[in-house]
């Protein structure tokens, strides 16, 4: 009976990991958020955020860059599967690529009322600064 019950629940447990990966989330805009791009503001950028704690959306230029800050990990996103909402946009966690991108030099600190993540993109390529603010507490906001 109750091997019965495990052949019905798991497929329905996976089906349903499955379509909350697939639900499209709304990123908002991370506000007082700094971005350089080796040591210099691009012309064109933009950070988000959903409500998972510690991933961020980063665009810069049309190029779009997931960060998964914990896990020091950053993945290209296909910029086709963003929709653009107003400020927001909108992306699906089952649109994440297989591999991320090689991020050496990975350096993360707190800089008293901000987080500073500074890493490099692929071993000999250009970097990538987010200064994400604090709260009271010390601890990111987002």
């Amino acid at each position: 009976m109750i091997m019965a019950a495990l052949v019905f629940l798991v497929p329905a447990q996976r089906a349903h990991a499955q379509a909350e990966a697939a639900k499209k989330l709304t990123w908002h805009t991370l506000e007082f958020a700094i971005l350089k791009f080796n040591d210099a503001a691009p012309n064109s950028w933009n950070i988000y955020h959903s409500e998972k704690k510690g991933v961020l959306l980063v665009r810069l230029w049309k190029r779009y860059l997931l960060v998964k800050v914990s896990d020091e990990e950053v993945y290209d996103i296909d910029p086709e599967k963003i929709k653009v909402v107003g400020d927001a946009v909108e992306w699906s966690y089952a649109d994440i690529p297989d591999k991320p991108i090689d991020t050496p030099d990975w350096r993360q600190r707190n800089i008293g009322p901000m987080e500073l993540i500074r890493f490099r993109l692929g071993k000999d390529g250009h970097f990538l600064e987010l200064q994400i603010p604090l709260g009271l507490n010390g601890r990111p906001i987002y």
